[in-house]
């Protein structure tokens, strides 16, 4: 067998541990220690300044080979430039160091600004420093990783293959920036409130459980931080906020991810139609910072001006005049509803109707940001009711692209009321949920303690991302979404 043969029989991963040996024995350090950078390489290009000397480092993406002049590109986290190796400038030592590297191999450089005859900004480099050998190619050799479950999944590898994706998150970051800059402004503050509950509490949803040792007791993750921000309101914080992770034992699609961040507010004081202002105004104010088109392209396609006020339209109009049933009166829900071949229409509330028929025929429909109110207090336990109609809630819920995005009520804060709201919520909870949920009593407690009339306001920010970035699946904007598991392969 030759030795080219053997060679070839050998994975790159095993070939690149060959290499890391050869420089080891070289007396370099293939996992260098720190690196000290006179400036990213951002600064190199604007302004530019010929003969500035400079200290950077980053990974090499391209490598092009003359002879024994090297023109290779290099990315940090600002950008990319070239540098010019030549055995004229670089010392023997390190110009022998080049034959070992790799587009992937993260290295430190020292060198000079220049601008070859095309004009392009480079550095003409004089020291080399190995920082980090990598042992597997890169994907595609930088033309992009294109694998929809492959860049999920290995995300770092698309971060460095797909430079529109890291463009992505830095808008992310930035419309959470945004958001808490905003409240800060508004006197609202931030406060963290616990992860791990007792009882599973502040919304409708399936939770994860856990079992704390010590303690021996049963803990879930939280699926909503709202009756923990409540009992803040009555401790006399007026207005705060809370970025939270909840987390809901729930399926996975285009728009639900079982861990996601939530922004949510209470403000004292205030109610619905004021969080319905704060809410216009913080999305729109996210989507200026992130420089959203006024023509901007949602995930769906569809086109929308996020700038323009925000529509706002009862839950009964709504399905009134989108659904195409025939509508006039609330008596008209039942015959709906069996035509419909609604499960128990018959005993079915008119309120479970009525939201029913919005989810399944009206909801897709809401393309333009859509302020829906007026929701029937059988869906709201903690949201106050209409001073002139008890059946109705101050409540509302933002949909954009067919999706909602935020959720808002008037707080109940009548103690005595919300015990009872939420033993009759029991009481219709389907059969296999039974007995499997309890009253949180410590909320009530606080609550008869007197909490003042608030405003709250939920807004899902993973969803938002996608619509001002017009991501096509919630997995786009969340760095690390869940898949299943995949056994890891090659080394």
């Amino acid at each position: 067998m030759t030795q080219d043969t053997d060679i070839r029989k050998k994975t790159l991963f095993e070939i690149r541990l060959e290499v890391l040996e050869e420089i080891r024995a070289k007396g370099i350090n293939p996992f260098g220690y720190k690196f000290e950078r006179t400036c990213l390489i951002a600064d190199c290009l604007e302004p530019y300044e010929e003969g500035k000397d400079v200290r950077l480092a980053g990974r090499i993406t391209a490598c092009r080979d003359m002879g024994k002049t090297h023109f290779w590109d290099i990315h940090d986290s600002s950008g990319k430039i070239q540098l010019f190796l030549n055995p004229k400038a670089l010392n023997e030592k390190d110009y022998e160091l080049l034959k070992y590297l790799n587009a992937g191999d993260i290295i430190g450089i020292h060198g000079t600004l220049f601008k070859t005859k095309t004009g392009e900004t480079s550095v003409r480099t004089q020291d080399l420093t190995l920082l980090s050998k990598s042992l597997h190619p890169m994907p595609e050799k930088y033309h992009g990783l294109k694998d929809v479950e492959a860049r999920f999944r290995h995300r770092y590898l698309d971060l460095i293959a797909n430079h529109e994706v890291k463009t992505l998150f830095l808008k992310r970051s930035k419309i959470i920036q945004t958001l808490r800059s905003i409240l800060d402004k508004d006197g609202f503050l931030e406060v963290e409130t616990p992860m791990l509950h007792p009882l599973c509490g502040g919304a409708v949803a399936k939770p994860f459980s856990t079992h704390h040792n010590s303690l021996s007791m049963d803990l879930y993750l939280r699926i909503a931080p709202e009756l923990y921000l409540k009992k803040l309101l009555v401790g006399g914080m007026e207005k705060v906020y809370e970025l939270n992770r909840n987390f809901r034992n729930e399926g996975l699609s285009r728009f639900h991810n079982p861990e996601f961040t939530m922004l949510e507010i209470y403000s004292a004081y205030d109610n619905y139609l004021d969080m319905m202002n704060l809410c216009e105004k913080l999305i729109q104010t996210c989507a200026s910072s992130i420089r959203v088109d006024e023509e901007a392209a949602l995930p769906s396609g569809n086109k929308i001006n996020i700038f323009k006020p925000f529509k706002r339209i009862t839950l009964f109009e709504s399905v009134k005049t989108l659904s195409g049933f025939v509508l006039e009166t609330p008596t008209d829900l039942k015959k709906i509803a069996e035509n419909e071949q609604f499960e128990n229409w018959q005993t079915m509330p008119d309120g479970i109707i009525l939201n029913e028929l919005f989810e399944r025929h009206v909801q897709e429909k809401l393309i333009e940001p859509t302020f829906v109110t007026d929701y029937p207090s059988i869906l709201c336990p903690l949201a106050k009711t209409k001073p002139d109609n008890p059946e109705l809630t101050e409540r509302f819920e933002l949909f954009i692209d067919g999706q909602e995005i935020a959720n808002a009520y008037s707080e109940l804060n009548n103690p005595l009321e919300q015990k009872l709201r939420l033993e009759e919520q029991l009481k219709n909870l389907p059969p296999e949920e039974m007995g499997k949920k309890e009253i949180d009593h410590d909320f009530i407690f606080a609550l008869e303690h007197a909490m003042p009339p608030a405003g709250g306001l939920g807004i899902g920010i993973d969803r938002l991302a996608m619509i001002l970035t017009g991501a096509a699946s919630i997995r786009e904007v969340i760095l690390f979404p869940l898949l299943r598991p995949e056994e890891l392969s090659g080394a």
